[in-house]
C-alpha cells in the first residue's frame, strides 16, 4: 500500500537557524556564574519553582540553557 499523496516537507515558520546551544544542558555552577550568585542559590530557585531543572540518571539537577537565557533576557 502507497500513500498517493506527495510527500509536504515541513518547513520551520522561524526562517532564523536553531541555537544549537539551547538544547544544552547547564549544571548550578555554570547557572550560579551566569548569575553571579552560589550554586545553592540556583537549586534553591528550582526548589521554589523560580526555574525547572531535570534530573540526570544520577540525581544531579541539569537547567535547560534557552529558559536560563530567556531568564537572563528579563533580568
Amino acid at each position: 500500500m502507497t500513500n498517493p499523496e506527495p510527500h509536504t516537507p515541513i518547513v520551520a515558520s522561524d526562517p532564523r537557524p536553531a541555537d544549537p546551544d539551547d538544547d544544552k544542558l547547564l549544571t548550578p555552577g555554570e547557572v550560579a556564574t551566569m548569575f553571579r550568585v552560589s550554586p545553592k542559590t540556583v537549586t534553591r530557585w528550582h526548589q521554589t519553582g523560580k526555574i525547572s531543572a531535570i534530573r540526570t540518571p544520577g540525581g544531579h539537577r541539569r537547567f535547560r540553557a534557552k529558559e536560563i537565557k530567556q531568564l537572563l533576557g528579563d533580568a
